[in-house]
C-alpha cells in the first residue's frame, strides 16, 4: 500500500496577495503521479487510486496550516484497512512546465532545537494589511480572541514549532508567529500581505489524547509565538519546541576575540540560513520570495560559508526558465507576471551571472558555466540595447534601503557599474569555456560601459564619482572605474567623506557590499572595523543594542517605520570578517581552485581571529593570535592545496600543509614588523 498527503506547496499560494502570486499563471491544485516497479509488480497512479479528506483542511506556504486531529482515520495506512468508502481520484491534466527531478538540497532541521527563554501572558496587536488584501471571514475564528501565552525563543530565525500537548477533544490551539513586539504585544503589521488571521498562523484542533503536531507544507520566520486557546496548566516549556530549518549546509566559519563581531557574524549567519529554503529568499515571513537583487548581493558570502551549490544550480535553472526570449529577466524567481513590469535592472539581474561566477570560483563546478552561458549571453545582448544616448543604464532599482532613507547615487551610476561588473564576470566565464565570440562581445561591452561611466559620471580632475557619496566613491574604486593613477586621490576622498560623517556608514545595500573591502585594500581595516562594530547609530553594532538577532531590512531605530527584521542583503560583513580580519581568501582571482591567499588584518582591538572553509580538497584553517612580542599565524591547508602568505611588508611566502609562522614586532622605532618561520 502507498499513501500520500497532498499540499499546495509553492505552486498554489492562495493565502495572501504576495506580489500577485495568488494570481500566478502556474497556479494549480495539488496533483499526484507515481510509478513503482518491483519485479513483475507495477503500481501506477490511475483512476483506481482512492482518496479521502485529510485532517489538514487548509495549508499555505506563507499563511500557515489548519489541522483537525479529530478527522484522523485510524489505521488508514495499514494493509488490512477497508477503503471501500473512499472516493476515486479524479484524472486531470499534467502539470505545466518541464518535468524534472528537483536537485536542490532538502529543507531539514539545522542545529539544536530552540526552547523558550521566556513564557508570559501576551496579546496580539491590532493588524492592518495592505489595501489590496481581500478580507477573509472564517466563522470558526470568531472565538479565537487575541490573548494567550507569549513564547519568546530568544532568536529570530525560520522553521516550525513542534506542539506537544495533552488536549481536550475539540480544543482549538491557535499558534500566531511573529518577529516583533510593540508595547509588549505580538505585532505582525510588518508582514502586510495577508488577511487578518492568515499571517503566519497555524491552527490545531485536539482529538483528546497525548498529541504531537508538526505542521507540514509551511514554515515561518519568527522569534515569538503567541499561543491562544490553552489554559494555565498547559503553558509549559515543553509545549513548544522551535525546529530551526534550512536547505543550507555549513561551508565556512569565523570567530574572534571580540564579542560584538562574533554576535554580528552569528546574526548574518542566521539571516542567511533562515533565508535559504531551496533558494535564497528575501525574508522568511513576509514574502519568502527569491528576489534576485538581494541574492546577487549575498552570493559570495553565502557560497563561502554555506554548502548551497546544488540548490543554487537548481535555482539558476528556474532563472533561465523565467528569462524571456528577448533576454529580459524578472526581479524575482520563481516568478509570476508582475516582476517583469517593474524593470529591476542590472543590480537585480546580476544574480544569473553572480551565482554562476561564485559557484565556479568556490567549487570549481564547470558545468554551471556551460549551463548558464547561453542565458548570460542572451541577457547581455538584451541589456546592451537598453543603454541610453550616453551609453549608460538609467533604469531599475538603485542603492536600496539606504541609511537615512535617501538614495544618494544616481540610477545611471549604480546600474551602469552593476552591468560593468556583470560584463567582467561574463568575459571571464566565456573565456573559461573557450567561447571566443561571446568573450569578445562581453569584453567590448565592458570597455564601452567603463568609457561611458568615466565620461559622464567621473570627475577626472578631482577623482570624485557621480554624486560624491560613500556608495559611488566606493563602487568606483572597488570595480575598477578609476584608473590606477587616480586611485590614491579617489581613496583619500572616500576616507575624507567617511571622517566628515563621523566615521559612520552612509550607504545603501550596494555601497555596504564594497566599502569595507575598499578600506582593507587601502590599509584602513581598523577604520572599517570601527564603522562595523561601533555601538553609536548608524552602525551594525548598534543593531545589537536595538535587540536584533538577525539583520534587518533597514538601518533604523526601533519604531521607525514598518520593515522586515530578517533580511540578508547587508550581510557581506561575513565575507569581510573571513577574508580581511582572519585573512582567508580562497581562489581570489577564480583561476586556481587549489590556491588561497592568507593576508590577515591584525585589527588593534583583537587578540585573535580565525576562519575556515570546507574546500573540495578538504578543510582550510587560518588563525592568528596576538602575543607579547607580536603574533602567531597558523595556516593549515589540505593535501593538494597551496597558499600564498602575504606578510605585512609585502613579502610573500609559499605555503603548504600545516605550519605556524611567528610574527615578531621589532622594538626599535621605525623598524619593520616581520614574520619568522
Amino acid at each position: 500500500m502507498l499513501g500520500f498527503q497532498l499540499g499546495n506547496g509553492m505552486l498554489n499560494a492562495a493565502g495572501g496577495a504576495t506580489w500577485d502570486f495568488d494570481k500566478a499563471p502556474f497556479r494549480a491544485a495539488p496533483k499526484l503521479a507515481f510509478l513503482l516497479k518491483s519485479g513483475e509488480t507495477r503500481i501506477e497512479s490511475d483512476s483506481s487510486v482512492r482518496t479521502a479528506p485529510s485532517p489538514l483542511y487548509f495549508d499555505d506556504l506563507r499563511a500557515g496550516v489548519r489541522y483537525d486531529a479529530r478527522r484522523e482515520i485510524e489505521g488508514w495506512n495499514l494493509p488490512a484497512y477497508d477503503d471501500s468508502g473512499w472516493a476515486q481520484a479524479m484524472l486531470c491534466d499534467a502539470p505545466r512546465g518541464t518535468f524534472r527531478v528537483c536537485a536542490a538540497d532538502p529543507i531539514r532541521p539545522t542545529g539544536e532545537p530552540l526552547h523558550a527563554v521566556l513564557i508570559r501572558p501576551g496579546r496580539l496587536r491590532d493588524y492592518t494589511p495592505r489595501d489590496d488584501v481581500v478580507p477573509v471571514i472564517v466563522a470558526e475564528d470568531a472565538e479565537d480572541g487575541c490573548e494567550g501565552y507569549l513564547y519568546d525563543f530568544g532568536q529570530n530565525n525560520a522553521g516550525i514549532v513542534r506542539l506537544r500537548i495533552r488536549g481536550r477533544a475539540g480544543q482549538r490551539i491557535v499558534l500566531q508567529f511573529g518577529e516583533l513586539l510593540t508595547d509588549g504585544a505580538l505585532d505582525y503589521n510588518n508582514i502586510l500581505f495577508y488577511p487578518d488571521g492568515f499571517s503566519q498562523r497555524d491552527v490545531y484542533i485536539c482529538k483528546g489524547t497525548d498529541e504531537i503536531f508538526e505542521p507540514p507544507f509551511t514554515y515561518h520566520g519568527f522569534r515569538y509565538c503567541l499561543v491562544m486557546g490553552i489554559d494555565d496548566a498547559q503553558a509549559t516549556p515543553e509545549l513548544l519546541t522551535y525546529i530551526v530549518c534550512s536547505s543550507a549546509g555549513k561551508a565556512g566559519d569565523f570567530a574572534c576575540s571580540d564579542e560584538t563581531a562574533n554576535t554580528l557574524y552569528a546574526m548574518c549567519d542566521a539571516s542567511d540560513r533562515s533565508n535559504f529554503y531551496y533558494y535564497p529568499t528575501d525574508c522568511p515571513h513576509r514574502e519568502e520570495i527569491g528576489w534576485t537583487g538581494d541574492a546577487a548581493l549575498s552570493a559570495e558570502h553565502m557560497i563561502m560559508t554555506m554548502d548551497i551549490g546544488k540548490s543554487c544550480k537548481e535555482w539558476l535553472r528556474n532563472i533561465r526558465a523565467a528569462q524571456r526570449e528577448s533576454g529580459e529577466l524578472p526581479g524575482m524567481v520563481p516568478s509570476c507576471d508582475w516582476p517583469y513590469q517593474w524593470g529591476d535592472g542590472p543590480v537585480w539581474d546580476a544574480a544569473l551571472i553572480c551565482f554562476s561566477y561564485y559557484i565556479y570560483k568556490y567549487t570549481g563546478d564547470r558545468e554551471i558555466l556551460s549551463e548558464n552561458a547561453g542565458a548570460i549571453f542572451k541577457y547581455l545582448r538584451y541589456v546592451a540595447n537598453r543603454r541610453n544616448e550616453n551609453g549608460l543604464i538609467d533604469y531599475g532599482l538603485g542603492d536600496w534601503c539606504p541609511i537615512g532613507g535617501r538614495v544618494k547615487p544616481t540610477l545611471a551610476f549604480t546600474n551602469s557599474v552593476a552591468l560593468l561588473v556583470c560584463t567582467k564576470m561574463a568575459t571571464f566565464l566565456f573565456n573559461v569555456l573557450g567561447q571566443a565570440a561571446e568573450t569578445a562581445f562581453a569584453r567590448q561591452l565592458s570597455a564601452d560601459l567603463r568609457t561611458a561611466i568615466r565620461e559622464h559620471l567621473i570627475n577626472k580632475e578631482t577623482c570624485i564619482a557621480d554624486t560624491d557619496c560613500q556608495t559611488s566613491q566606493a563602487m568606483a574604486l572597488y570595480y575598477g572605474v578609476f584608473d590606477e593613477s587616480e586611485k590614491e586621490k579617489a581613496m583619500a576622498h572616500l576616507i575624507r567623506r567617511i571622517h566628515e560623517n563621523a566615521d559612520h556608514l552612509d550607504t545603501g545595500i550596494l555601497g555596504a557590499r564594497v566599502i569595507f573591502h575598499v578600506l582593507r585594500d587601502a590599509g584602513e581595516s581598523d577604520l572599517a572595523w570601527k564603522m562595523i562594530t561601533r555601538k553609536e547609530f548608524p552602525s551594525y553594532g548598534a543593531l545589537i543594542d536595538f535587540g536584533e538577532t538577525t539583520l534587518p531590512e533597514f538601518f533604523r531605530r526601533p519604531g521607525e517605520g514598518i520593515y522586515s527584521h530578517n533580511h540578508h542583503m547587508y550581510g557581506d560583513i561575513k565575507n569581510w570578517f573571513i577574508s580581511s580580519v582572519a585573512g582567508l581568501r580562497y581562489n581570489p582571482d577564480a583561476t586556481d581552485h587549489r590556491h588561497i591567499v592568507v593576508q590577515p588584518a591584525l585589527i588593534g582591538a583583537l587578540t585573535f581571529a580565525e576562519a575556515s572553509y570546507a574546500s573540495r580538497l578538504g578543510k582550510i584553517f587560518v588563525r592568528w593570535d596576538r602575543t607579547d612580542s607580536g603574533a602567531d599565524l597558523h595556516v593549515c591547508t589540505p593535501n593538494g592545496m597551496h597558499a600564498t602568505v602575504v606578510l605585512p611588508d609585502g613579502t610573500q611566502i609559499m605555503h603548504t600543509g600545516d605550519h605556524v609562522y611567528r610574527y615578531r614586532a621589532q622594538r626599535k622605532r621605525g623598524e619593520r614588523i616581520t614574520f619568522q618561520d
